[in-house]
């Protein structure tokens, strides 16, 4: 090679440009193809094999040895190298993995200058030729012809450099996969985890489902929901928080095992571990209850990670954390009695569980919380306090896969009463890395409890909490039809994917993450002028 440099953004010689220049001049080049009556965007090129298919079929070619086939592959160009005139290297990607492309004049059938000029890097070529290895036995193709077929008008990042800016690899994802390996691998790890889930319930005689994602109340979930509006109806409506009751309802209907794997929508903050919409899978399962639930969601969870990476035992680094930890999510999991584990660790007898609903018992909770410093913004409603000591005191102990279980009825309006403890529910929330993936319970399938827990969250809603549910009519209906014993379950995919590919913000597992619109972003980098 001629040492020219093989990240030069232009052509190796020529003068390197600003980007903005460089855009500018490729636009005015492509245009000039087109004002002469070229076509520099041709509607099909024949790939007769995929760039693995050619790796796995000639990587056993001698060095030196070319082969008799005629082959055509495509791909991305990502580095250019030139050996004098006669002579050009480039780099194709694509499919994640790359093949040399050895052009060499001597073997080209059409104007080998008028082509190679042309070509820049990021532009995608087609190329037919015959596979062959060089000397120092690099796999390449050695083209008989080249065809540039979608030409690349912006400066690609250098490979020295790379791309590595959180931000703006959010906001191009495109780019991102063009760049960085690493980042397509995580989503092909993401389409396998969806994939293992799918595969285990139908293994369990789950049906798939689908359920509406507008409704006309916001039920299934304690969160703030999205508003729309729907015009021929003169009606608003909100996008779904979970699509619990409906998948309830068909339960009532005979469908005994059912799923859905589908976004949910919460309209809450935006933070390392949540984003607007998210994608959850949510099961429902006649005849179970939570002590069969918890079986399940160990053989899932723990049968998931040794699919996805080998072993049982997964390297997580946590944010801001110097070095990772492992997470052992060998069976069975570790499991916490809410109440209980509470009154250990702050030294204290709480009330009665049946009487978390009175003032006396929510000022108790109240002064607790005071007493350890424990911060709950208003309203400071029983359910609110308790939730946040459990952040505080118990989820921080949760790295390795971790049950909280028995939540507080006041806590959970759709699970059923604990068979043996009054004011306590049958429920279980996985934690992993301190963080919830999994919440699932004893389904609450009396119509008469389950309206008097819905009147409870409306008071709270009259209260000033947002995210209270609201009495759902058509749903206690369907409960007076009779919902058999049920086990109901609820995983959150995202943060999965996250512990699963050693990423601690959700943004990186999200093709097309939320972000603040650009100008939001300036406005906030302002200095404060007050």
């Amino acid at each position: 090679s001629s040492g020219i440099n093989a990240e030069w953004p232009l052509r190796p010689g020529e003068e390197p440009l600003e980007p903005g220049k460089y855009h500018e001049h490729r636009c005015n080049t492509i245009l000039g193809y087109k004002a002469a009556g070229e076509a520099p965007y041709p509607h099909k090129f024949h790939v007769s094999i995929s760039l693995s298919e050619f790796i796995e079929k000639y990587s056993a070619l001698g060095d030196g040895e070319h082969s008799e086939d005629v082959v055509s592959v495509a791909g991305r160009v990502h580095s250019i190298r030139e050996s004098g005139a006669k002579l050009r290297f480039y780099d194709l990607r694509g499919e994640g993995v790359k093949i040399q492309v050895m052009a060499n004049a001597s073997m080209a059938e059409q104007d080998f200058e008028a082509i190679h000029s042309r070509v820049h890097r990021g532009d995608v070529i087609g190329c037919r030729g015959v596979p062959g290895k060089t000397k120092k036995g690099e796999l390449s193709i050695i083209p008989k012809e080249v065809e540039i077929l979608t030409p690349c008008l912006h400066m690609l990042p250098t490979l020295h450099y790379g791309f590595k800016d959180k931000e703006t690899r959010f906001r191009q994802r495109y780019l991102d996969l063009i760049m960085n390996e690493d980042v397509r691998q995580r989503f092909y790890t993401r389409a396998k985890v969806i994939n293992y889930v799918r595969k285990f319930l139908d293994s369990m005689g789950f049906l798939e489902v689908e359920t509406p994602m507008m409704n006309m109340i916001a039920g299934g979930a304690t969160a703030k929901p999205f508003v729309t509006h729907h015009n021929d109806l003169n009606m608003d409506l909100f996008m779904r928080v979970a699509p619990e009751l409906y998948l309830k309802m068909l339960v009532v209907g005979g469908l005994d095992r059912v799923y859905e794997i589908g976004k949910n929508f919460r309209n809450e903050g935006i933070d390392m571990t949540h984003n607007p919409e998210f994608t959850c899978m949510e099961f429902y399962m006649a005849y179970a209850d939570y002590n069969d639930l918890m079986d399940i969601t160990e053989e899932l969870v723990s049968g998931l990670a040794k699919s996805i990476t080998g072993s049982y035992k997964v390297e997580f680094t946590p944010m801001g954390a110097e070095e990772s930890v492992i997470i052992d999510f060998t069976p069975p999991f570790r499991r916490i009695k809410m109440i209980p584990e509470l009154e250990r660790i702050t030294g204290v007898k709480f009330p009665p569980a049946d009487t978390f609903h009175t003032e006396e018992a929510r000022q108790f909770l109240d002064e607790l919380c005071a007493k350890h410093e424990v911060e709950c913004s208003a309203p400071r409603t029983a359910s609110r306090l308790i939730d946040k000591m459990v952040g505080e005191m118990i989820e921080v102990q949760c790295m390795n896969p971790t049950f909280i279980i028995e939540h507080p009825q006041i806590m959970c309006p759709l699970a059923k009463y604990h068979r043996s403890e009054k004011g306590l529910t049958e429920r279980l929330e996985l934690f992993v890395a301190t963080k919830e993936i999994c919440n699932a319970y004893t389904e609450l399938n009396d119509p008469f409890v389950q309206r008097e827990q819905f009147e409870k969250q409306a008071v709270d809603k009259a209260a000033g909490d947002d995210e209270a549910q609201c009495i759902d009519e058509n749903y206690c209906v369907s409960l007076e039809y009779g919902l058999p014993p049920t086990g109901g379950f609820g995983m959150g995919i995202d943060r999965l994917v996250m512990f699963l590919t050693n990423t601690y913000n959700i943004k990186e597992v999200l093709l097309f993450p939320a972000m603040k619109p650009e100008e939001a972003k300036a406005e906030d980098a302002k200095p404060d002028e007050s």
